[in-house]
């Protein structure tokens, strides 16, 4: 059924334009021939041709294109036949005689083109007897191309100020009265199109209204466009008669279009200074119109005037722009009652980003903007609808996009409130762009106040919001959420010891209550946040220990401790145990013993009863055995005790191989450079022997179960142990003993039954090549190494 329209409509149009051009060729011959009579009487029968009600509105812009190259051609014959001495004032007459309205009307406004050209006439008249007689066309298809053609010969020829066809004082009214008469009338016609047919093609009037909304809109340009029309003139008449047809025609189609039209023609100055008249429409509109794309181009045009020069700015507050813009968004919300979530999220988000271009400085009209939004809101709880929650996301976006600082943006009191609006997953996505902003602006958080209203807004990241279980988050996006919280946390800083350390409690307070899988993000940076306040305590010329100070090292690590035991819970022994460690470390460099001491000992507890994958033992006494190494704040009791605990353990660990390098390892607790008191050279050769017999037994176990003696690696570690402690100087460990290792390791390679494995060659090879080396170098090493053979 459908491709039977197309394809009759194609035949009528086909048809129309046969005729039309068949006219056209007698026309023309008659044109040639000076033939006045017969070139009328063609081009009204070409004209003949318009009248057809067949054709869709963009068929029928065919079949006018068409005719209007023609009559261009007969108004340059018109203007020749004026030339040569005919009375265009007959010629305007005798075009009357016309038997159709239609081409009469057609000839009539090409005629009266020459006409007013010629000036025998005031042009005002001509035009108004123009548009008055184009009132007989009332179809509206017909009528709008009629007035389109009236509107396109007459645009250069109004009577403007500088103009040549320039009249008395009242010129500028004339031409303005006339293009808005023509605008009426052509509205007129373009609302009674969508009345014309049964309800079913309603869509497909719309559609051919939408192709033809050009054609009207084309006159508020023309009006733009009048030199004469100054803002005095825009304001008491253009403008009062232009809403008063966009209000009264409640078109829903003509009343958006129109009012875009008016936004996008008209200069920004005229907008701003008028506000109250164009913003006092907008509530009468028809609720149907899409009135928050209208105010938002508004906003945003009005936004980039002010932004086009510092100079304009003072017009802003002398007409209380934001003002008329706040009080018109309620309203015009207040009328449309069943506005969707999304328009009023839309005119609340444009109105914050007017009010940051035009009034950075005030932050208190931000504030009023989201404390309106929360108001209208209220009552409706979380926004459901997605392309809402994304406009959320924008309106809370803007103030940091802004001052680019989110201290700034935290000094807004309904900032917070507009968030409870979002659901937990938008609520994330704001929190993350919040921490992306201060890591983007590298902004430093001062006070222990605003950490806490930071930590609010972003709780959607620290907590389960409404129930939300942690399996239903992708554990990609969960890690990433919470190392830019961890990063957040490195953000907060102060120089004053004492508010830093509210700072540390306002963290952990926060950050405790986020459950066991948030732990192990969030705990380590706070806990380096606040051995960096003990470093930095301790480098403070006073003493910062005294009893009058409210914040110190020790009130620091009982935080501390309370903070790691957290982990326990998750569980997380390792972590738990490598930030013991660290603490410990910090301890030691702060000269408190037994804060130190408890430390090592609840990393050892962590180790006996927490820790039994076998490769996590092994990691962790060598983290054990590192870090007790540089302690230098134990006595001789303390050190004794901890350092026999962590040889004990190296000697319980599962594989031979591990046991050993956890002993050669413990030898180094008994050896510290630059420590005369920490130099034990028989406990250090004590425990190489323990290991070589460890290494031993290993190859004994490899032989019994394997048929090989297996690896010697180890042998070549350890004789790395000794050759560090005999360059150390470590009198047990002598020329003789350095010399048998070698020569076991070489008999162990060359033996059959050694598994063949080239690092471990390579590695015995770089060792000997480090021997001579050392003796090459001369001097008191050279000597202690030169008995030593390769």
């Amino acid at each position: 059924m459908i491709s039977d329209g197309v394809e009759d409509e194609e035949k009528w149009l086909a048809a129309g334009i046969a005729g039309l051009q068949q006219n056209a060729f007698y026309m023309h011959r008659a044109l040639d021939s000076n033939n006045l009579r017969d070139a009328l009487k063609y081009s009204a029968q070409m004209l003949s041709e318009l009248r057809t009600s067949k054709l869709s509105p963009h068929k029928y812009y065919e079949l006018y294109m068409r005719a209007f190259d023609e009559l261009r051609k007969l108004e340059m014959f018109f203007k020749e036949e004026a030339r040569r001495g005919c009375s265009i004032i007959d010629l305007y007459e005798l075009v009357q005689h016309a038997g159709n309205i239609l081409p009469r009307l057609y000839l009539l406004c090409t005629v009266g083109s020459v006409y007013i050209k010629s000036k025998e006439a005031p042009a005002k008249d001509v035009l108004k007897d123009l548009v008055e007689m184009s009132r007989g066309i009332q179809n509206p298809v017909r009528g709008l191309f009629l007035r389109s053609y009236l509107s396109q010969v007459s645009r250069d020829k109004l009577p403007d100020i500088g103009s040549e066809y320039e009249g008395d004082a009242d010129t500028v009214k004339d031409a303005v009265e006339f293009v808005l008469q023509n605008f009426t009338e052509m509205n007129k016609l373009w609302v009674r199109m969508q009345h014309q047919g049964p309800a079913r093609e309603k869509e497909k009037r719309e559609k051919e209204r939408s192709e033809l909304r050009d054609l009207v809109g084309k006159n508020l340009h023309v009006l733009s466009q009048i030199e004469g029309v100054d803002l005095d003139l825009y304001k008491e008449t253009v403008l009062p008669r232009v809403l008063e047809q966009v209000v009264n025609c409640k078109d829903e189609i003509a009343q958006f279009y129109l009012m875009d039209c008016i936004i996008q023609v008209f200069p920004d100055e005229y907008h701003l200074q008028t506000l109250d008249v164009l913003l006092g429409a907008c509530p009468q509109l028809q609720p149907s119109v899409d009135i928050k794309t209208v105010l938002s181009q508004l906003m945003e045009r009005l936004s980039n005037y002010a932004a086009s020069s510092t100079e304009v700015l003072p017009e802003f507050l002398q007409v209380q722009a934001f003002s008329k813009l706040s009080n018109a968004i309620g309203k015009v919300i207040e009328a449309q009652v069943d506005m969707p979530i999304i328009g009023v999220v839309t005119l609340y988000s444009s109105l914050l980003k007017f009010t940051l271009h035009v009034h950075p400085d005030r932050l208190d009209y931000a504030d009023q903007v989201l404390g309106s939004f929360v108001k209208k809101l209220s009552g409706k709880g979380k926004i459901q609808d997605s392309r809402a929650t994304k406009q959320v996301v924008a309106l809370l976006s803007a103030p940091l996009e802004k001052y680019n600082d989110i201290v700034t943006a935290l000094k807004l009191t309904n900032y917070p409130r507009v968030l409870e609006f979002l659901d937990s997953g938008t609520n994330k996505v704001m929190a993350t762009v919040i921490i992306q902003s201060i890591m983007k602006n590298t902004t430093h958080v001062l006070t222990a106040e605003k950490v806490a209203a930071l930590f609010e807004l972003i709780k959607g990241l620290i907590e389960d919001l409404d129930g939300t279980l942690n399996d239903e988050v992708d554990e990609e996006d969960f890690k990433e959420e919470q190392n830019s919280v961890a990063r957040l946390i490195q953000m907060f800083s102060n120089d004053d010891p004492e508010e830093m350390f509210k700072i540390i409690c306002t963290v952990k307070k926060h950050i405790l209550v986020g459950g066991p899988t948030r732990l192990p993000f969030t705990v380590p940076p706070l806990v380096f946040s606040s051995l960096k306040l003990v470093r930095k305590l301790q480098a403070q010329d006073e003493n910062p220990f005294g009893d009058d100070a409210s914040t110190t090292p020790k009130k620091i690590f009982q935080l501390l401790t309370q903070t790691i035991e957290a982990l326990l819970n998750v569980p997380a022994p390792e972590l738990a145990l490598r930030l013991y460690l660290q603490c410990a470390e910090t301890a030691n460099d702060s000269d408190l013993e037994p804060v130190a001491y408890e430390f090592f000992t609840q990393a050892y507890i962590l180790y006996e009863e927490e820790i039994s994958d076998s490769k996590a033992q092994v990691t962790a006494i060598h983290l054990i055995i590192g870090t007790l190494q540089r302690m230098h704040v134990f006595g001789i009791e303390n050190r004794d005790t901890l350092t026999h605990k962590a040889t004990g353990y190296s000697a319980k660990l599962l594989k031979k191989a591990d046991q050993c390098r956890a002993i050669y390892a413990c030898s180094h607790l008994f050896w510290v450079d630059n420590q005369e008191s920490m130099k034990d050279g028989e406990r250090v050769l004590i425990c190489l022997k323990r290991a070589l017999r460890i290494a031993n037994a290993a190859q004994q176990m490899s032989n019994a179960t394997r048929g090989s003696t297996g690896s010697v690696t180890l042998f070549v570690e350890i004789l790395n142990k000794y050759l560090y402690f005999f360059e150390k100087g470590n009198p047990q460990i002598t020329v003789a003993s350095v010399q048998s290792l070698i020569e076991l390791v070489t008999t162990e390679l060359q033996s059959d039954s050694a598994s063949a494995e080239p690092s471990t060659d390579a590695f015995f090879k770089s060792t000997l090549r480090y021997i001579q080396f050392q003796k090459q170098k001369g001097g008191a090493v050279g000597e202690r190494y030169e008995p030593i053979k390769v």
